[in-house]
């Protein structure tokens, strides 16, 4: 990208979001044990996250993907989500987790979980990779949390600024030049 004013500074190594997401695993494993977990990834940022996860569950694993988009009438999320993508499998009697990137002002999830409860699995939990507790707005129960990080732009792992920086490896922090 040309005349771009800002660089990407590293926030969390590979190797340390490796760590972290191998310690979720196991806790999932060790809270679903003899059971079958059925992740439900939010796209499009949660699908690195959940596809490492995955394979770091020991248990029987499941996967569908969701997709949702918050709209309103200004650029702040308002909590409305519209459904993009929908599951291709009915949640009843499952034991889910919801596997998202990041949770920020809590909007969209809350409305989300309210939901797929009402879809009537079995279990209900979140997971996220990173939690920005000081943007929250609405209160989130996150069941699994990587990191919790400082209300910093963020990319890497899934995440993006317009649609790139999806594939790097670790976090990042966009810093804006001055």
């Amino acid at each position: 990208m040309e005349n771009k004013n800002y660089h990407i500074e590293q926030m969390l190594s590979e190797e340390m979001v490796d760590a972290k997401i191998k310690e979720i695993g196991e806790r999932i494993s060790k809270d679903y044990e003899g059971k079958t977990v059925h992740l439900v990834c939010v796209l499009k940022g949660g699908s690195f996250f959940m596809c490492e996860l995955a394979k770091r569950i020991t248990v029987p694993v499941s996967i569908d993907f969701m997709s949702v988009s918050s709209y309103g009438s200004s650029t702040k999320s308002s909590g409305v989500v519209k459904i993009v993508k929908d599951l291709d499998e009915p949640l009843t009697d499952k034991n889910v987790i919801v596997v998202e990137d990041i949770v920020d002002s809590g909007r969209t999830l809350s409305y989300l979980m309210d939901m797929l409860k009402d879809r009537g699995p079995a279990s209900l939990k979140l997971c996220t990779m990173l939690d920005k507790p000081s943007r929250r707005v609405i209160d989130v129960n996150v069941d699994y949390t990587g990191f919790q990080i400082p209300d910093e732009f963020v990319v890497g792992y899934g995440l993006d600024y317009d649609q790139l920086y999806r594939n790097l490896p670790y976090i990042g922090v966009v810093k804006f030049d001055e």
